[in-house]
């Protein structure tokens, strides 16, 4: 049975909370970061927690995943993304990994501010997977043993300035900048059963609630077991740490299509940039002041449900 979890302010201090129905119920102890915490609440002890309940309405949302864990990233990594993004599922055969700063997490309802410089401002929900422990040489993860690895579940808005990203090349700055990163607001705590329901979550993301990008896990290229055992031969990885697996299709981003990538590539550099900003200029689905992200990722069965990012869209203070 999942365990919905919320990190939240309260009469001036951090706390850790199981959430149902509107209600917290507190966790005893104080735990700093999300490893801390993860460590020492292991799901089943949390079943069955009893004790004075508080209204979740009189407690701000803090950030499940705190900033003192790394931000890991996968790129195009559900089919329709894929094509979307120019690329051709069926030849492409390499996972794409990429990091954000841990600087830009913030809570799921913090507002997101839109830097003077950057005029392509996207959004990109994605489910994200919190570490269960420590990982510091190669391992083979599978889906019968990803229990072993995986604590829970958060939702994810992997916001992208992609007149940074793009044009410059720079996935970490043009991802990275503060508020680009809301995780939240429940951290889902599986069991080694629910396991099997992170192939059928749905995902969901509107601007002023308009639906602009819908989907499944289901449709995930590379899976939360491949993606371990490939990122623990490579990076090490912490008990908390965010893996976020990749956005689905209804972005704002357009990219030309092959045969215009291959006519670019041959203009001079200043002159295809400038193209490739000329499209995206027509693109009214890049974001605005005022506009309003919401994002949702819950099961089929509603026992998983992750519950509502929402962002207001603000322009950075002079």
């Amino acid at each position: 049975m999942p365990v919905h979890v919320l990190h939240y302010l309260h009469e001036g201090r951090a706390h850790w909370g199981v959430v149902a129905g509107g209600t917290i119920t507190p966790i005893p102890g104080e735990f700093k970061s999300t490893a801390e915490f993860v460590e020492a609440n292991p799901v089943e002890q949390l079943l069955y927690l009893d004790g004075q309940k508080i209204s979740e309405s009189d407690v701000q949302w803090l950030s499940p995943v705190t900033a003192d864990q790394q931000f890991i990233c996968q790129g195009a990594n559900y089919r329709q993304h894929m094509i979307e993004s120019g690329l051709d599922p069926d030849v492409k055969k390499f996972n794409m990994i990429f990091t954000k700063a841990s600087s830009c997490i913030v809570a799921a309802d913090s507002r997101l501010v839109k830097p003077k410089e950057v005029q392509f401002l996207d959004y990109e929900i994605e489910l994200g997977l919190v570490l269960k422990r420590n990982v510091t040489t190669r391992q083979t993860v599978t889906d019968e043993n990803l229990h072993d690895f995986v604590a829970g579940i958060v939702i994810v808005n992997d916001y992208s300035a992609r007149d940074i990203q793009i044009p410059q090349m720079q996935f970490y700055k043009g991802k990275s900048y503060r508020t680009f990163g809301p995780v939240g607001p429940y951290l889902c705590l599986l069991q080694q059963q629910d396991f099997p329901k992170l192939k059928e979550l749905k995902l969901t993301l509107t601007v002023n609630g308009a639906v602009r990008q819908s989907d499944s896990t289901e449709g995930l290229v590379y899976g939360p077991a491949e993606t371990l055992t490939e990122l623990s031969g490579v990076h090490d990885l912490y008990a908390g740490d965010l893996l976020a697996t990749g956005t689905p299709s209804g972005c704002a981003l357009i990219v030309p299509s092959p045969e215009k990538q291959r006519a670019a590539a041959q203009l001079p550099e200043a002159d295809k940039w400038r193209m490739f900003l000329k499209m995206q200029s027509e693109r009214p689905q890049y974001l605005s002041m005022g506009d309003v992200v919401e994002a949702r990722i819950a099961s089929p069965d509603g026992s998983i449900d992750l519950g509502v990012q929402r962002n207001l869209v603000v322009a950075e203070a002079a």
